[in-house]
């Protein structure tokens, strides 16, 4: 069965869904067959970052947590879109809706995250999926707290910032108590005059657990704006090669179920 991996923030801003999706497509390219969850449902943002079209969307995530549809109805392959080349890859993205309706009823009734659970399994075997990414809402609330209860592994990413060293803290903490088999974090727009290697030493330090990676803080990031899949338009770039490091360290092995089994 393929690997749930939660990428979560203490704040908004810290660039979680930029990196979920290109994180997505770096393992689609490896072979690995993706999918992204986006449960980020109050600001859902992985579909322009990916190129998910506003007329091709039909049912969405939040669609689906309403009883409005199937689960496997909000998977839209986006492998050809994505330009997946590898042979055996695949990228899938569930997206949430775009509605101020559904938003705001999101925010006044919240998600049953049980139902989200029970169709998970079955839709990781539908898809016959190596790894399932969920693109969280940052912050703590009910709800995505309890959706990294689901994760195999929960990615949360930190800033060299005060206010994320506190916050993220708590954030670990509640992972912890809450039984999440794996944590790993990746420091995100680190300014360039700061060494990686003592990026990586300050947060093992304050947290004790282990670093992916180490992000910079790089003007060409900014000025893509989130039109399109960094790693896939600039792929020898810095920032392109830590993130496809850090792809490296998350990529589960081959676990898709031959075709036809």
């Amino acid at each position: 069965m393929g690997h749930i991996i939660s990428v979560h923030s203490y704040r908004g801003g810290t660039g979680k869904s930029n990196i979920t999706a290109n994180l997505a497509w770096l393992l689609a390219q490896r072979g690995r067959r993706v999918a992204v969850l986006d449960t980020d449902l109050q600001s859902p943002g992985v579909h322009l970052i990916l190129g998910l079209e506003k007329d091709r969307i039909t049912e969405t995530l939040t669609d689906f947590l309403f009883g409005k549809c199937e689960m496997e109805d909000v998977a839209y392959d986006m492998s050809a879109t994505a330009g997946v080349t590898t042979p055996g890859g695949a990228l899938y993205l569930l997206p949430s809706s775009m509605k101020v309706e559904s938003i705001t009823r999101i925010l006044a009734e919240g998600y049953d995250v049980g139902r989200l659970e029970s169709h998970l399994q079955k839709l990781m075997k539908g898809l016959r999926l190596d790894v399932l990414f969920i693109d969280t809402h940052p912050g703590l609330n009910r709800e995505t707290m309890l959706t990294t209860t689901l994760s195999d592994c929960l990615v949360l990413l930190i800033r060299p910032d005060s206010q994320d060293f506190h916050g993220t803290a708590v954030v670990l903490e509640v992972a912890k108590r809450l039984g999440v088999p794996r944590i790993a974090m990746v420091a995100n727009k680190v300014a360039s005059r700061i060494d990686p290697a003592s990026v990586v030493d300050k947060v093992k330090q304050a947290f004790g657990y282990e670093v992916l990676g180490v992000l910079p803080l790089h003007e060409d990031v900014a000025t893509l704006g989130s039109r399109g899949l960094f790693a896939a338009k600039h792929p020898g770039h810095a920032v392109s090669l830590e993130l496809s490091s850090i792809a490296e360290k998350l990529d589960p092995g081959p676990l898709s179920a031959p075709p036809g089994s």
